[in-house]
């Protein structure tokens, strides 16, 4: 039997997941999916920085547009700490578009101008 607290709301029920995926301690119907996506497809949306050249800011923050299954985020992040942008980058642009073909994409979460 697995456990995992769930995260989908504050509350935080304490769920239990048996073998045949049979989910109970959960509140909400929403608590059950979360925790069978968290055991047969866990994934998560990516954070995190890239390079800017150009600018006063070193680094501009993105996030994934979706997110990712959660065993490509180190190879996600490999690909990111590749690229470097030059300014102007809005709130929105697409920094890599589509990463490994998983319909997600890279996007500026900040606006710099120079």
């Amino acid at each position: 039997m697995k456990e995992m607290i769930c995260i989908v709301c504050p509350r935080g029920c304490h769920l239990f997941i048996d073998g045949n995926n049979n989910v109970t301690g959960n509140f909400c119907p929403r608590g059950a999916k979360y925790a069978i996506s968290e055991l047969t497809h866990p994934t998560r949306t990516l954070t995190t920085t890239v390079k800017i050249n150009g600018s006063l800011e070193k680094r501009v923050p993105v996030k994934s547009s979706v997110p990712l299954p959660k065993e490509k985020i180190f190879d996600a992040m490999e690909k990111i700490n590749k690229v470097i942008v030059k300014p102007p980058v809005h709130i929105g642009d697409v920094i890599i578009k589509n990463i490994f073909g998983l319909n997600a994409d890279i996007i500026a979460t900040k606006d710099i101008e120079k």
